[in-house]
């Protein structure tokens, strides 16, 4: 490595920065005149179609284009071998000179993969990799790595990007993406992947940037499709919205599961037995049994008005007419091949086709239309209300909660009677509105939409903390899908909820991609080694057989473990004395700890403040509610009595090891009472 200027001081007569800054330079100017050009482009005036398409195309191309204030157009640069050696700066988006020349390559072009996989064992046809210090948007230094020198170790720039401090949203990594990320964000589009990543390997980062390679590489098939991500809460949403944009995407969706199943609206708690039971996957069946249960047997026959005329079509082809219908709904591998809705709608269209058919036997000639219209008739809408009737998702999901011969027709030999008094509301509601719904109830009647017509589908889903999904959250989000392909994301180790499994076959079967290739990520890049260590030990209680990570940087005094009698003296000044260091520092508590320790640091003169699932994060210093903590990330974490996490919830471990990894620069535990026995060995400060 050759660290130049890696600071402030730059050496003026260095010919070398002076060039790069000239590049730098130019490369603003060329994007400049990207945008002029661009916005210069006149509409011919063929016709509104083509106006409002070239509307549209140049918008897109000026959003593409859009200057971002502090991010350099590049950040590295690749110096090719052999007697003509070829020179590319690296950066976030393309950007070329008024001869169609490239100034910058975009970090997903092809030609840019060396600057990520190149080592000195395997240089990849590269002779020098270099890295650039900014400031505020100026080129402050660099940094050479000669790649086949032996010289293989993360350099100075490197690892100072990789341990920036931690303010405000997350930040994208495309600087500092390592081989094996790379391997997975270069994942072809057609192949479905699951990311078993340790605390502080960018799992979440890299799906993001694996979204954005697809989108630059496939476009044109994914503007049609679209690119969903799913996060386990909006304030996760939230840390996370601004990734995709700084690399040039913006027409990603970003979801929950609540809102992606936000049918109903949800309005209480469900205990944990009747969470766990509405989890279940065995929920899928039960609601198909009562729906597809409504179908009755045709009694007689039906006159069916055609062209002036009434066809009688007999009872016995009536039957079969509704029997070969529910066959076809579902295939020899159980999938779902006709939904409910269109069924009933085509039920009606072999009444009109069989009257047609009477009527072009009698030498008639019935249109289309007519025939259409004896579909839409008032006898064959009588006898599909009879025999098909039409259903809406929440009024299926309320009967069954609320008809108890309903709910036991549908669970027979599914659910016991205690698991169908779980389900039953003790008093019907006055309305669906009104329905006491929890969430759970909103993945219910998701399930039954999706039974009743067609889940508009996604070219490609981002998953993230997947470990937490119960099987019915993981069907809602399967349907989705559609014919896409998946990127899972997420820790067995971190998992807190009453479905996580011991391997990841069961999320990805529910996730309906079984055959999806686990890929490990173990190099922690965030997180202390020091942190790391202490959280592993509770790897073998936790997640027995997962590898441990392993982190890249070491940093002496970054864990302090003390005991305290009283919490409010200690913590009050832990976080005082950290608030002169980090960019961000967070106090994770057990939920119901949180207002008062806000209320315990704000009496100190701390401006401290809760982080909420709905409402905007605090600037600096946040209490941050145990369950809400997992994919966050802060320069310091204070663990406000660590055993009161522990004791809050069956899985509470888990819980610990989330809270515990969740500091980049330094980790603070204070607890009361004793300390889980696996980390009660650590040293105390």
């Amino acid at each position: 490595m050759s660290p130049v200027a890696p600071t402030e001081t730059d050496p003026p007569s260095d010919p070398v920065l002076a060039a790069e800054r000239a590049h730098l330079a130019r490369a603003e100017e060329c994007l400049a005149q990207m945008r002029v050009a661009t916005t210069a482009v006149t509409d011919a005036g063929v016709d509104a179609w083509a106006s409002e398409r070239l509307g549209a195309a140049r918008a897109e191309r000026l959003r593409l284009l859009a200057a971002d204030p502090g991010v350099p157009p590049f950040f590295g640069r690749t110096d090719s071998t052999g007697p003509a050696p070829e020179t590319f700066h690296i950066g976030r988006r393309h950007v070329r000179d008024d001869a169609g020349d490239p100034v910058v390559i975009d970090w997903r072009a092809p030609m840019s993969r060396p600057f990520y996989q190149a080592t000195a064992v395997a240089p990849q046809g590269v002779a020098r990799r270099r890295r650039f210090g900014f400031s505020d948007g100026e080129l402050t230094g660099y940094e050479d790595e000669r790649l086949g020198t032996g010289d293989d170790g993360p350099g100075e720039f490197l690892r100072a990007e990789i341990e920036r401090p931690r303010s405000g949203p997350m930040r994208d990594i495309v600087a500092t993406i390592q081989p094996d990320q790379d391997d997975i964000v270069r994942a072809p589009l057609a192949e479905s992947i699951c990311v078993q990543g340790a605390p502080g390997t960018g799992k979440t980062a890299v799906g993001l940037h694996r979204a954005a390679y697809l989108l630059y590489t496939h476009g044109g098939q994914l503007a049609r499709t679209g690119v969903l991500v799913v996060g386990p809460n909006r304030a996760f949403l939230r840390y996370i919205e601004q990734v995709l944009p700084t690399l040039g995407e913006v027409d990603v969706a970003q979801s929950t599961v609540a809102d992606l199943t936000g049918r109903v609206p949800v309005r209480v708690v469900d205990g944990p037995a009747a969470a766990v039971l509405k989890g279940d996957v065995r929920m899928a069946e039960v609601l198909r049994r009562a729906l597809w249960g409504e179908i009755r047997k045709p009694a007689d026959d039906v006159l069916v008005p055609l062209a002036g005329r009434r066809y009688r079509v007999p009872v016995e082809r009536l039957k079969r007419f509704v029997d070969d219908l529910r066959r076809r709904a579902r295939g020899a591998d159980d999938q779902q091949l006709l939904h409910y809705a269109a069924g009933r709608e085509r039920l009606a269209m072999l009444l009109a086709a069989d009257a047609r058919r009477q009527k072009e036997e009698a030498g008639g000639s019935p249109t289309d239309a007519e025939t259409r219209k004896a579909a839409r008739s008032a006898e064959v809408r009588a006898f599909c209300d009879e025999v098909w009737p039409a259903r809406d998702a929440a009024g299926l999901v309320a009967a069954l909660f609320t008809d108890a011969a309903l709910l036991a027709r549908a669970a027979r030999g599914i659910l016991d009677d205690d698991e169908q008094a779980l389900l039953s509301w003790p008093v019907p509601p006055r309305s669906i509105r009104t329905a006491p719904w929890t969430e759970a109830d909103a993945v219910l009647v998701d399930e039954a939409a999706g039974l009743l017509e067609r889940t508009a589908g996604f070219g490609h889903v981002v998953v993230d903390e997947a470990q937490d999904l119960s099987p019915m959250q993981c069907r809602a989000v399967a349907r989705r899908l559609a014919a896409g392909s998946l990127t899972v994301l997420g820790d067995l180790a971190q998992a807190t909820s009453p479905w996580s499994a011991a391997d990841w076959q069961q999320t990805l079967t529910g996730l309906g991609r079984p055959d999806t290739v686990v890929r490990p990520l173990t190099r922690g890049y965030r997180v202390p080694a020091e942190v790391l260590d202490y959280a592993n030990r509770l790897l073998p209680v936790i997640a027995p057989g997962l590898p441990a990570a392993t982190a890249v940087r070491g940093e002496p005094g970054s864990l302090r473990v003390r005991s305290v009698t009283d919490l409010a003296g200690p913590l009050a000044a832990v976080v005082a004395e950290l608030a002169d260091e980090p960019e961000s520092i967070g106090v994770v508590c057990a939920d119901d700890a949180v207002a008062d320790v806000v209320a315990l640091l704000t009496a100190a003169g701390l401006p401290a403040a809760a982080l909420v699932d709905d409402g905007e994060p605090p600037a600096r210093l946040a209490v941050v509610p145990a369950t809400l903590a997992k994919g966050l990330e802060f320069d310091a974490v204070v663990v406000a009595d660590a055993a009161a996490i522990v004791a809050a919830e069956p899985r509470g471990l888990h819980r610990l090891y989330v809270v515990l990894t969740r500091a980049v620069s330094t980790l603070v535990v204070l607890h009361r009472g004793d300390l889980p026995v696996q980390l009660a060995a650590a040293p105390v400060g």
